[in-house]
């Protein structure tokens, strides 16, 4: 592996074509002659529909269609939307409503999908939609997250999705019981909006008998299974194609409800139809992330080791299950429960709500941000509570190196790590030694100055098995296709560069081919850090079947036996003969002996265990009191992502998870008011992070190469939000405590936190 471990700094390919506009995003793509979809939204939160009726809409000018929930149930196409349901702690199964892609009967957020106006223009369809006349009788809201309220769901009485538990609660209260010292904590995790640079969008076309569904996201298999399933298809009548996706981030990883309505308006017209959602319609209706609380007990030894974890926490699902949402803070969360720390004694109890808002899904993480952020807040609390320094109240708890590998309560094993070396190397980096006087620095002016630490491990999530083809084409060039989908990480860039290291091919000369349900069989499309680790593995799979190939077929080319031959890495040589082929020219020279059989390589392989990203992020804050602003005025990151293919990437993927994590720490906030209408459902009214909002990010790795993978990658796509949002809550909380502040929850706005400081005591100044 020496030449993966050159680990080389390519600069990205895509990027000339993207930032020159020569992207080729969903709606950049649409057929020409496309009809356009406008889809006519619930404006209550709760309420029985009385009347819908469409007929002066469909008659209306440019209208072609206007299709409800009754037409597709007289078509015979299954409205019901899929999810993962999970099981109670009781071991019964959690309630799985159905939750129709067109709202049948009543509807249970604002934004719900009712009707949707098929015309040639959009102002046509927006105009029809006017027409259509639609009575809803409103019932009583719930956007409380505890249990309560009217139901929302008959299979959920008082609005309880499920109750879940991991652990042996009796062992942990007594353990708890039995300590020298608990330490207790409330934590409020913030519902955020995704927003992704380009908001969803999709198009449809149905031609020999075959449809095609065009749109943004994160994978095409599971879009081409549920619409199969949806229309009682064949499989092979369905082609699902993702093309450039302008930010994905989880949000776009499931299936839509707009999605399901496209195929059978398109085959009802006759026309290629397309639907591209507006921001507002995107920040009503796209999943959001977080929205949960916890309550935590840490207990501890009189050395200060830790005996016993519990936390009990309560998540919002929103108005129904989203595709992976139950699973998100139950088993996602539990992956990483108890961190780095040498924990066995721990209790988890997670009670899901249906609320009248928006669905709560996947966002950068899925679980694993949440569990870091209610663990790594609950252990510098309980640092401060009990007078120690929080960076050796971790030390002091963390596994060691010698105890891995180790195995967790959530019953996976972590393989590797050496998370004190990691700590050191980021104390330095962070110049820890000097902010006591950049700290006298800030009160000389009047501010507030505080340093968070966030020591983060997470878990690489998603299938575990992937596919990868390999073919040689006519012009002297080589593709690989692979079931993952870039949402602009770079995968374009990140795929040839290995291949091309792999194998001595010119990056330039091979391209990447992605999200074509056509095109290659299977995949595992992107989410939870999975892409670079499960395709490369399954590529070097590819490749040696490809050098064991060329090695025999070449023997005969050059007249010796097969074990002669060698593969340098660039060509393929033998003692006795003066042939030296690159792959590329051993293709030709295989085309020209007609073995079609050597131009194309397919292979499959499953992980037999994942990897665990881990490292420590330092958050340094200032406050001005006067004025409530807080601002994050130095970040440093030091990560252990094991081998890295390409270096440039792999920061660029944690300063933009640390931008994520630090806007919803600083300014990012959905509010919705007592009648379930979303209040921040535009730019003016939600936080998004600026470019004022963030330092620059000081990043450097201190790599434990994996052993669950022979390249001993880590993955690095969410690490950079998994720590940032404990780093900067643990910051703030360290800039008032000596104020006698003993809470704080972000997002921490200029109001908020000047409603925190506004009453302390006179003499803190």
């Amino acid at each position: 592996m020496d030449k993966f471990g050159k680990s080389q700094p390519v600069k990205r390919v895509e990027d000339v074509r993207l930032l020159t506009g020569a992207g080729r995003y969903v709606d950049d793509i649409a057929p020409e002659g496309s009809l356009v979809a406008y889809v006519l939204r619930s404006q209550v939160a709760h309420g029985e529909i009385t009347t819908l009726e469409v007929a002066e809409a469909q008659a209306s000018e440019g209208v072609h269609l206007v299709l409800t929930a009754a037409d597709f149930e007289a078509a015979g196409i299954d409205l019901g939307m899929t999810a993962t349901i999970i099981r109670n702690r009781d071991g019964s199964k959690a309630a799985a409503p159905e939750r129709p892609f067109l709202a049948r009967g009543r509807v249970r957020f604002v934004g719900e999908p009712i009707a949707v106006v098929i015309a040639e223009t959009m102002a046509q369809a927006k105009d029809a939609a006017e027409l259509i006349e639609l009575d809803i009788a409103e019932l009583e809201p719930w956007v409380t997250v505890a249990p309560g309220g009217t139901a929302i769901h008959p299979e959920a009485p008082d609005n309880l999705a499920f109750d879940w538990g991991l652990g042996d609660e009796a062992a942990t209260e007594a353990a708890l019981a039995g300590s020298a010292h608990v330490v207790e904590m409330e934590i409020a995790d913030n519902r955020i909006i995704p927003n992704s640079m380009e908001p969803r969008g999709a198009w449809a076309e149905w031609t020999d008998g075959r449809v095609h569904l065009c749109f943004s996201g994160q994978g095409v298999w599971d879009m081409k299974k549920e619409l199969a399933r949806a229309y009682h298809l064949d499989p092979e009548a369905v082609r699902v194609t993702n093309p450039d996706v302008g930010g994905g981030f989880g949000t776009k990883g499931m299936p839509y409800p707009e999605y399901f309505v496209l195929p059978e308006a398109t085959r009802r017209t006759g026309r290629p139809v397309r639907w591209m959602s507006d921001r507002t319609e995107a920040m009503l209706t796209d999943n959001a992330g977080r929205d949960l609380t916890h309550r935590t007990w840490l207990g501890f030894d009189a050395d200060y080791r830790l005996t016993a974890y519990r936390v009990d926490t309560v998540c919002n699902l929103g108005a129904y299950n989203s595709n992976f949402a139950q699973a998100i803070q139950t088993n996602l969360f539990a992956k990483v429960l108890t961190g780095t720390y040498d924990l066995q004694t721990v209790y988890a109890n997670t009670k899901g709500i249906f609320t009248n808002t928006t669905q709560v899904d996947a966002y950068r993480g899925a679980g694993r941000p949440e569990a870091i952020y209610a663990l790594e807040r609950s252990m510098d609390n309980a640092a401060r509570v009990l007078g120690l320094d929080p960076w050796e109240l971790r030390r002091r708890n963390f596994i060691r190196p010698d105890q891995f590998p180790y195995a967790v309560p959530s019953g996976a094993a972590y393989d590797v790590g050496d998370f004190a070396r990691v700590l050191a190397r980021v104390e330095r980096e962070a110049d820890r030694d000097g902010f006591a006087a950049r700290k006298a620095a800030s009160a000389a002016e009047g501010k507030l100055r505080g340093l968070g630490l966030c020591y983060y491990i997470e878990s690489i999530l998603g299938d575990p098995t992937e596919h990868v083809k390999v073919t040689f084409n006519e012009d002297g060039t080589a593709s690989i296709y692979v079931g993952t989908q870039s949402n602009g990480q770079g995968h374009e860039t990140v795929f040839a560069q290995f291949l091309s290291d792999q194998t001595g091919i010119p990056a330039d000369r091979i391209s990447v081919i992605q999200g074509d349900s056509d095109m290659i069989p299977a995949g595992g499309g992107t989410g939870g850090s999975r892409s670079v680790t499960v395709q490369n593995t399954v590529t070097l799979k590819a490749v040696a079947t490809m050098v064991t190939a060329y090695t025999a077929f070449l023997a005969g080319e050059m007249g010796v036996d097969p074990a002669e031959v060698r593969f340098d890495d660039v060509t393929f040589r033998a003692e006795g003969s003066n042939m030296t082929p690159t792959f590329l020219e051993a293709a030709e020279m295989a085309r020209a002996a007609g073995r079609e059989d050597l131009l194309t390589f397919s292979e499959s392989h499953t992980l037999e265990a994942r990897s665990f990203p881990n490292g420590a992020h330092v958050a340094e804050i200032e406050i001005d009191p006067e004025t409530g602003v807080m601002a994050v005025v130095r970040y440093t990151v030091t990560d252990d992502f094991g081998n890295l293919i390409n270096p440039m990437l792999a920061e660029g993927q944690v300063h933009g998870g640390v931008v994520q994590g630090i806007g919803q720490a600083v300014s990012e906030h959905v509010v919705y008011d007592a009648d379930g209408q979303l209040l921040t459902a535009t730019f003016m009214d939600y936080g998004m992070p600026r470019a004022e909002d963030v330092p620059m990010i000081a990043f450097t790795t201190e790599p434990v190469p994996s052993l669950y993978n022979p390249l001993g990658m880590k993955g690095c796509g969410e690490a950079g939000t998994v720590g940032a949002l404990a780093a900067v809550a643990n910051a703030v909380l360290d800039a008032v405590w000596d104020d006698g502040i003993r809470q704080v929850d972000m997002p921490f706005t200029p109001s908020r936190v000047w409603a925190l400081l506004k009453d302390r005591p006179i003499a803190a100044e």
